[in-house]
């Protein structure tokens, strides 16, 4: 931290602290399948890009998610992605969320506005495609997923789930969370002790192509996450380095604490399409969104 560093020592800083954090929890192993969850952003570049450097490529799968967003298909994005797989000869599932999980986010928001519902269209765009990602995970027989989650993702999670006081899911952010069904491929995240400021300058580097596109729906409905980044982001301004220290404090105090999680049972399954649902829950969150609209009965 606040070292200056040239553009190949900046890279080899990257790489060497994203091994550390698989080495440190045991993320992925060398012989491991993993089903790269890539966006097209310049995060999910980056976790393309270092995932293709310290792990074999033929132990790779790239899949990318096309959310059904009227004016946010980002067409180029998804090509030079593509170009960027062909080259690190990685295979790339492209699917769109309708394919997936049977709706489209612009037909859920369309749904929800017919009968006067407010819920955040991230809320079901975010759960609609962790469905779809472990569902394409199963199918190929995947060891583990990895997503692109970043030092401010983790630092947001944990903080939001403090505030519901939300034990579970906190315990679940850990890298060392429980897995509490067999049909849950094992989600890690390589990038969660590098800022995002660093992967968009490691994208950069990489000649990545910065979209200027924004998601129509983000200031739809302001989430509980949006408010806590805005206040995470000027307390790192302040005092750069909070959001690591913060992430790193939980991460220790909580490490022996998720072992007790462990010894849960495995999670019921939802009576609607049998996939996991929470406990003492007989309809999964997926299900009881589409349900709410009317886009199944």
């Amino acid at each position: 931290m606040n070292r200056a560093l040239c553009r190949k020592c900046f890279i080899d800083n990257i790489l060497e602290r994203v091994e550390s954090e698989i080495k440190k929890y045991n993320l992925i192993k060398p012989n491991e399948c993993v089903l790269l969850a890539i966006s097209g952003g310049k995060d999910s570049f980056t976790l393309l890009d270092v995932m293709a450097k310290i792990h074999n490529p033929n132990k790779l799968i790239a899949l990318t998610l096309i959310e059904g967003i009227e004016g946010y298909n980002r067409a180029d994005v998804l090509e030079f992605m593509k170009s960027k797989t062909r080259e690190l000869g990685i295979d790339h599932i492209v699917l769109t969320l309708k394919e997936a999980v049977g709706a489209t986010v612009d037909e859920f928001v369309k749904n929800m506005m017919l009968r006067n519902i407010r819920i955040p269209p991230c809320t079901y765009c975010g759960i609609a495609r962790r469905r779809a990602i472990n569902k394409v995970a199963r199918e190929q027989n995947a060891d583990k997923v990895a997503t692109a989650h970043v030092l401010d993702d983790e630092a947001q999670t944990y903080v939001m789930n403090i505030l519901r006081g939300d034990i579970t899911r906190l315990v679940q952010v850990h890298p060392r969370g429980p897995w509490l069904s067999k049909l849950f491929v094992r989600k890690v995240k390589p990038l969660r002790k590098i800022y995002e400021r660093e992967t968009a300058l490691y994208a950069y580097f990489h000649g990545y192509k910065f979209q200027e596109r924004e998601c129509p729906y983000i200031i739809h409905i302001p989430t509980l996450r949006a408010r806590i980044r805005d206040y995470l982001y000027r307390l790192e301004l302040e005092k750069p380095g909070s959001l690591l220290n913060l992430v790193e404090s939980l991460d220790e105090a909580l490490n022996e604490y998720v072992k007790k999680y462990y010894e849960l049972p495995e999670l019921p399954r939802c009576k609607i399409c049998g996939e996991p649902t929470s406990y003492n829950r007989e309809i999964c969150k997926f299900c009881e969104l589409l349900m709410s609209v009317g886009l199944i009965k």
